[in-house]
């Protein structure tokens, strides 16, 4: 493995060849004045800068070293900058320290204490670094809102690739807050209309007299208020993706509607006389279990089967395993980042309330609980009174297949220890008492990614 690099800008040649023995361990870039450091920087990018502010031709000020740490964090503001400073340089240091420099050691230098310092410098720039990646990744994939590691949900992500490119309709089972709307996204951004519109309309919110207007628009002087010819969501969403949320809340009246819209491909504005042929991929979704409604007579059984022919069936949360967990660190850092406070820790009684609640509303609630949480959280951990959550107690179900019972214990434990260190497979190994290589071993028997 190659040595990980270090720049050392330093113009005592004593102090250059002191660092150069200290830290034997990385690949030290030397560098005596700030035009050497800075080519030093745009060739190699180092990780960490190890830097004396008094460098020529101002040896006994700090306008030049202040000046190269300004430069560097421009040119590479993740690289942690530690300054070497003496006794007389105290108010210089809090200043270079003010500009974004990572730390600093006083002279003469402590070489465990400056190995140690580095050390977590390279760290926190990796931690930082892999934390960019995963955010780029995010960001860059159409199923970014879906954060999962339980083998169902990431079934049902495999399920919704497959379907996207497809010009069927598709419908979305679930129950209210676990990510319709995010897997209905992700459908049209994986599909071949996503440079189109996403239009989407909530059934239930709006009320059934308006709920016509809202999906086929109307003519001008239709009812008393139209004082414009308005499109529908419908038709706004032509050559796009239309998506019906909480279907199963339809007045039978408009499922009827619906239901010529979805064989003709045509509607008609309200008050109009006109058809318009609108071409329109539909996604529907609805907490409700629509089979029964459509035994009950409730909901249309024809229109069932004209939106059904895709049904995908997203599993709750408390059927998720370790995700709780999951989300709860995504959410901590996400709500952290929105207000402008430092990164807090769950404790561990906390994290364990998490995996034991069984979050009726879902992803929803678990959010809405994260971010209170870090609202009102006053010291640098998440306590369990920040949630809100009652103590968790409660035994586990027993499996009289002893291998069937090893293997889930095995899955359910790393799952739980990979969520409660966010991930890290160091950590992780550590908190169930293995080795690194031991724990991949078991992730990859257990197909855990």
């Amino acid at each position: 493995m190659p040595k990980t690099k270090v720049l050392v800008v330093e113009d005592d040649p004593g102090l250059q060849r002191q660092l150069r023995w200290t830290l034997d361990a990385y690949e030290v870039l030397p560098a005596d004045g700030p035009a050497a450091a800075l080519a030093q920087l745009r060739r190699h990018q180092p990780p960490v800068v190890t830097m004396d502010l008094g460098l020529p031709p101002e040896p006994n000020g700090a306008g030049v070293g202040l000046t190269l740490l300004r430069d560097v964090l421009a040119i590479a503001p993740g690289t942690k900058v530690i300054i070497l400073s003496g006794n007389q340089d105290r108010a210089n240091v809090l200043h270079a320290i003010g500009m974004g420099a990572y730390d600093f050691q006083q002279k003469p230098l402590d070489p465990d204490l400056l190995q140690l310092v580095i050390a977590r410098a390279l760290f926190l720039h990796g931690v930082q670094e892999e934390h960019g990646r995963m955010r780029q990744i995010e960001a860059d994939s159409p199923l970014s809102g879906i954060i999962s590691r339980d083998p169902a949900m990431l079934k049902l992500c495999r399920g919704v690739e497959k379907v996207a490119p497809s010009s069927a309709s598709v419908m979305l089972l679930g129950e209210s807050g676990c990510g319709k709307e995010l897997l209905a996204r992700g459908l049209h951004r994986l599909g071949t209309r996503r440079e189109r519109r996403f239009v989407a309309i909530n059934c239930a919110a709006i009320p059934e007299q308006l709920l016509e207007s809202e999906l086929f628009g109307y003519e001008k002087g239709a009812f008393t208020g139209a004082a414009q010819r308005t499109p529908g969501k419908i038709e706004l969403a032509q050559g796009g993706t239309f998506f019906l949320d909480e279907i199963g809340d339809m007045a039978p009246p408009l499922q009827a509607k619906l239901l010529r819209f979805l064989q003709e491909r045509v509607i008609e504005r309200v008050g109009g006389r006109s058809e318009i042929a609108v071409d329109v991929r539909v996604v529907c979704a609805t907490h409700r279990k629509l089979k029964e409604l459509v035994e009950d007579g409730r909901f249309r059984g024809d229109l069932y089967y004209r939106l059904s022919e895709i049904v995908l069936t997203i599993p709750p949360l408390r059927e998720r395993v370790g995700d709780a967990v999951l989300l709860a660190h995504h959410f901590r850092n996400r709500c952290c980042a929105s207000e402008r406070r430092h990164t807090l820790h769950f404790r561990p009684e906390a994290l364990a309330a998490i995996e034991a609640w069984q979050w009726p509303g879902n992803v929803r609630e678990l959010e809405n609980c994260i971010r209170r949480a870090v609202i009102m959280a006053e010291g640098p951990q998440i306590t369990l009174e920040d949630l809100g959550l009652p103590p968790c107690g409660a035994a586990e179900a027993e499996n009289i297949n002893l291998r069937q019972a090893r293997d889930a214990a095995e899955y359910r434990v790393m799952i739980k220890a990979l969520g409660r260190v966010d991930g890290n497979i160091l950590r992780a190994a550590e908190l169930l008492g293995v080795s690194r290589p031991t724990l991949y071993d078991l992730m990859s028997h257990h197909g855990i990614r």
